[in-house]
């Protein structure tokens, strides 16, 4: 302590540094630094005014249903057609084939034997007025077209013996020249109106409306 007592002020006081770093130096090698295992991780937080957000599925769409079958099925089903309307149909053809016999001058004698199904159709009318049933003709239909009828003259008395989707075939009563109305006395004669490539045509003779000599239809 003596030497330095001695010395310079300066240089005093840079030997008093000196020493008190190394006496720090020395505290701080002996000490120890310790790791505690296990420490919890610091607890995260949520910015304020932010709010967590949660993934959620949605529910799958219920599926759509038409006509009773589930959508993208490729099945519908459908009523079927009332068994009226077929038969409203029907009744709607005679009705118009019988409002062209009446509008022809005659009066439709049996609606039933129009048959709608028919290609070839037939209805037999009376001439309107007629006190005694005499005077009738066949009124042909394609397709529920009317088409015309089978002579040109009313025979006394016609009626329908058979048909099919092309072809009707009509009987006539013969008369001879002195025979009433009410007896005709030369037995019939048939003929078949049929259709040829759209065309109607009696295949075999039509008797004549009337005849001096021999039978006719009158």
């Amino acid at each position: 302590m003596g030497a330095m007592k001695r010395l310079p002020p300066a240089a005093l006081a840079l030997a008093l540094g000196l020493g008190a770093g190394s006496l720090l130096g020395a505290c701080g090698s002996q000490t120890k630094t310790v790791s505690v295992a296990g420490s919890p991780p610091a607890p995260q937080t949520t910015p304020t005014g932010s709010t967590p957000t949660t993934a959620t599925t949605a529910p799958a769409p219920k599926p759509t249903t038409t006509g009773g079958s589930p959508a993208g099925t490729g099945t519908t089903r459908s009523a079927p057609e009332p068994a009226f309307t077929q038969h409203e149909s029907a009744a709607g053809g005679a009705s118009a084939a019988a409002a062209v016999v009446r509008a022809n001058g005659f009066t439709p004698n049996d609606t039933s034997e129009y048959h709608p199904s028919q290609t070839l159709r037939v209805l037999v009318g009376t001439r309107t007025g007629s006190g005694d049933g005499y005077g009738q003709r066949a009124f042909f239909f394609l397709d529920g077209r009317y088409i015309g009828t089978d002579t040109k003259e009313p025979s006394a008395k016609l009626r329908v013996v058979s048909q099919n989707d092309t072809a009707v075939t009509i009987a006539y009563p013969l008369y001879r020249h002195n025979d009433p109305l009410c007896c005709p006395g030369g037995g019939q004669a048939t003929v078949s109106f049929q259709l040829n490539n759209g065309k109607l045509a009696p295949v075999g003779n039509i008797p004549p409306a009337s005849s001096a000599s021999g039978l006719s239809r009158n």
